[in-house]
């Protein structure tokens, strides 16, 4: 059965993106390189990828994907984007836009992903609607020596201690990896 995964960066203060989107202060912290190349382990247990609309869009525009779609960066992993409009595909890419209930997608997801695991890519509204349904198994968060002002949050749900467990916490860089095991809500 495969894992459901939320790995992202976040800021000291809780933001995954500022208030116009942008990743801009993520890339400026020193060490971001070495952190980055830890990375590429973790893709490679990635059978399915799950992201929300604007994270897609943010990926398009700043990878220039329609003109570039070599520069997908998620290999044979499926891609499902989650979406109540119309996107523009990246050409070769196996990207899946479906709309609704991620519990009602759970079933296609976790095919998909085969005996691999199930990476929540991004926003923290849609990792908290799989936290909401059951499906969240790990949490594995960057924090960045970085505060913003506003910006859109990590993980706009509550969830109490009870139902995380801190796995590890590692140096990366001027990151500190933080890894909790998510139960499910009884």
């Amino acid at each position: 059965m495969p894992r459901v995964v939320y790995n992202t960066a976040t800021t000291l203060n809780g933001f995954l993106a500022d208030d116009e989107n942008s990743l801009s202060w993520l890339f400026v912290v020193p060490g971001a390189d070495e952190a980055e190349s830890d990375f590429s382990g973790f893709l490679a247990g990635i059978g399915a990828l799950v992201m929300g609309s604007t994270t897609y869009e943010w990926i398009l525009d700043h990878e220039n994907l329609l003109e570039h779609p070599e520069k997908w960066f998620y290999g044979d992993s499926v891609s499902f984007v989650l979406s109540s409009r119309a996107l523009p595909e990246v050409d070769g890419a196996d990207i899946r836009f479906r709309n609704g209930d991620v519990a009602a997608l759970w079933n296609e997801v976790r095919e998909a992903a085969k005996d691999r695991d199930i990476w929540l890519v991004g926003g923290g509204d849609l990792v908290g609607q799989f936290a909401d349904s059951g499906h969240l198994d790990e949490i594995r968060v960057s924090v960045a020596p970085v505060t913003l002002m506003a910006g859109k949050p990590l993980l706009p749900r509550r969830i109490e201690s009870d139902r995380l467990r801190l796995e590890s916490v590692r140096q990366s860089g001027q990151f500190a990896e933080l890894v909790y095991s998510v139960r499910s809500a009884d």
